[in-house]
Parts: structure tokens; C-alpha cells; sequence
């Protein structure tokens, strides 16, 4: 369930999502943790210490390795990976996209090569369902197909009339899944995925449509896979009028804090991305003046933290210096510390964002750090 709290300028939303794990303040980031673990080395308990309130891990992986069934045997994904917050598991239709030369897709699903052991696999909407269902997450994605961009107009328009037969059996299988005596989490929700490329018309044929069918959550896809940014934040305006209002909304996959902050303005309520712990592995951290490679010879002796302003666990108490020698030493230390710095900075930054459109100030925050905080040092 989404409560509408507060709109001011542009479209951005302040609100809630209550979910069976507990509600969610929105604007809010989901953390990426794909095999149910942040790729850092950051357990449970740190992404509850950074302030993180969705984890969200992926259907693909987790059937491949180890298999949703044992999940669902160990008592579904909250209890075996020990996080008692809400989780999101995005669909495998994008995972399904990036191995577009090993696989086949059909009317009935797509069938593929595994990534981990070569063995073929099938999913369709209603696998996809299952393996959810058996995970037990508070939010299950539809099943859709993603269309690289740029691509024909003919395919997206197949691929959106797919991906809406598509989602009517993720509808239908669901629902016979959580109403199971045994149901993991019957409380679980789908929500469906807009999709259409950069083809405005297309776009907005394909929200209407799935906007008839009264899902819990609406979600926009297939961005950030080609387009220019002014071509996302295009389409992400064109989407939100046909939206339902009183659902949240997920930009999926997306993305710089600029990004993020761009998206908030145009009414996003939900945003998820591996850039944070990918680029903290790299030693690429986020700051408030800007993004610094912490590998550069400059911060060799530097006693400062990672950011002066931040209040993260790792700035309270080690230097660049220091994370610096971690990584120039391949310490593992040094790739947790960074990863946990990077997560805390977008969760405290959608801590900012919202504390900005409670007090009616965000236009003054966008215009303050929309590009500053996507800028190289």
C-alpha cells in the first residue's frame, strides 16, 4: 500500500509504502544485493548500520545458485539471508537480456543458457512467479522482456504486446501462489514494468494498458541500456502522467546520484543500481563535492576521510590514506569499507531528499547537487 504524503515542485512525491516488512519512506534507494549478499563483504546487519530499507536481490541468480527451492526450504530469502527489512527481487527478464546470444525468447517464456554451468533453462511468467514465491519477497517483478536501445520500432511494439500478455500470467500466477497454504509470503506484491524504448507513443500505449490491470506498484524499464540521460528523464516525464498516482513508482536500474535526484523531480518513488558497490569496489567514492578515485598518488598521505561531511561508520574512523593502502595492498578491508561508504552515502542522500521535500525545499537541493555530485574530482 503507497500513502501520498506531500507533492511540491515539478512532480516529486514524499510518501510511504507499507509492505509485509515494514514501511518504506520514499523517495528511497533499494540495495543491490544480487545472491542475496552486497558484492563487499557487507552483511545484514551493516546494511541495517547504514540506514538501507529495501535489499533487493535477483531471481535469475538465485534459482541458478543455489536454488530457490532450497530457499524456500530454509525458510525463504528474509530468514536465509538474515534481513528482516523488505526485499524486492527484480524478475530475470533483464538477466535474460544480457545474455542475448545464448538465448531464445517464445510466446511461452525464454529459454537460455545458464551463465555458472551451461546447462539450459526456461523461464516464463509463470517460473518467474514461482521462483519469487518461493523466495518470499514483499515485492515480485513481472516478467518482461528488455529491448536494448536502440532497436527497431517493430520489436519494441512485439516485445510491449509480450510483455503485457506476459504480466497478465504473472498477475494470474501469483495470485494462485500466495493464496497457497504453504505461500512463503502471501502477502507478496507485483509489480508490472513499462516498457517501449525512447518511442513516446509506444511508452504511453503500454502504461495505460498495464495500468488497467490495478497492480500494487508500477515500475519503468528498459532505461539507462543506451539512451542519453535527457532521453531517460524524457521518457521517465512522459510515463509518470499515466501512472497511477496513488502506487508507488520504480525507475529500475538507475542510477547516478544526479540521476536519482533528476528522477525524484519527475515523481520517482523507488530507484535501484550496482553503481554504488561496483564503483566502490574500483575505489570510486561519492562525496558531497563530487566523485574521487581514492587510487590516485594525491591521497597517499591524506588524513581526512573519505568525505569530511559524511557520517558513515568508515569516515568516522579511518583515512583516505589508509582505504588507499587497503586497496594498493588488494586487502579485501579495503573494498568493504568502501562499498559500506558508497551504500551509506545514497541512503543518506535519499534521507536528504526527503528531508528536503518535507520542509518544501528540494527545488533548491536539485538545483544545488543535481550535476554537482555526478562530477569527477
Amino acid at each position: 500500500m503507497y500513502r501520498l504524503l506531500k507533492q511540491q515542485e515539478g512532480h516529486a512525491r514524499r510518501g510511504e509504502f507499507t509492505t509485509p516488512h515494514g514501511t518504506v519512506q520514499t523517495p528511497a534507494f533499494m540495495n543491490v544485493g544480487t545472491v542475496a549478499a552486497i558484492k563487499g563483504g557487507l552483511s545484514a546487519k551493516d546494511l541495517e548500520d547504514i540506514g538501507t530499507q529495501v535489499e533487493l536481490s535477483n531471481t535469475y541468480h538465485l534459482h541458478v545458485r543455489p536454488g530457490d527451492e532450497l530457499i524456500r526450504d530454509m525458510g525463504g530469502l528474509h530468514k536465509f539471508m538474515g534481513w528482516h527489512g523488505p526485499i524486492l527481487t527484480d524478475s530475470g527478464g533483464f538477466q535474460v537480456f544480457s545474455l542475448a546470444g545464448l538465448r531464445k525468447v517464445t510466446e511461452e517464456g525464454v529459454s537460455f543458457q545458464s551463465h555458472v554451468d551451461g546447462r539450459r533453462l526456461f523461464i516464463g511468467p509463470e517460473q518467474s512467479m514461482r521462483i519469487q514465491a518461493n523466495l518470499g519477497s514483499d515485492v515480485a517483478m513481472a516478467f518482461d522482456e528488455c529491448v536494448k536501445i536502440p532497436s527497431p520500432r517493430e520489436y519494441f511494439q512485439a516485445a510491449n504486446a509480450r510483455t503485457y500478455r506476459w504480466l497478465v500470467r504473472c498477475k494470474a500466477a501469483l495470485a494462485e501462489y500466495n493464496a497457497a497454504p504453504d505461500a512463503v509470503n502471501p502477502g507478496q506484491m507485483l509489480f508490472g514494468i513499462n516498457q517501449g524504448g525512447i518511442y513516446p507513443d509506444l511508452r504511453v500505449e503500454h502504461m495505460k494498458a498495464i495500468a488497467e490491470l490495478d497492480l500494487p506498484g508500477y515500475a519503468i524499464g528498459g532505461l539507462a541500456v543506451g539512451e542519453t540521460h535527457q532521453e531517460m528523464y524524457d521518457t521517465i516525464e512522459l510515463v509518470q502522467e499515466h501512472m497511477p498516482a496513488d502506487r508507488p513508482r520504480y525507475l529500475m536500474g538507475v542510477g547516478t546520484p544526479g540521476n536519482i535526484i533528476e528522477g525524484v523531480w519527475r515523481g520517482v518513488d523507488l530507484f535501484d543500481c550496482v553503481m554504488p558497490a561496483r564503483n566502490g569496489r574500483h575505489a570510486h567514492l561519492f562525496t558531497k563535492a563530487g566523485i574521487i578515485n581514492l587510487k590516485n598518488e594525491k591521497y597517499a598521505r591524506d588524513e581526512s576521510p573519505i568525505d569530511p561531511t559524511c557520517g558513515c561508520p568508515v569516515c568516522r574512523r579511518y583515512s583516505r590514506a589508509y582505504i588507499r593502502h587497503l586497496f594498493k595492498a588488494e586487502e579485501a578491508l579495503g573494498l568493504r569499507l568502501a562499498v559500506m561508504h558508497n551504500l551509506w552515502f545514497y541512503n543518506h542522500l535519499m534521507t536528504e531528499i526527503r528531508d528536503a521535500l518535507d520542509a518544501g525545499t528540494f527545488a533548491a537541493y536539485r538545483a544545488k547537487y543535481s550535476k554537482l555530485l555526478d562530477m569527477r574530482i
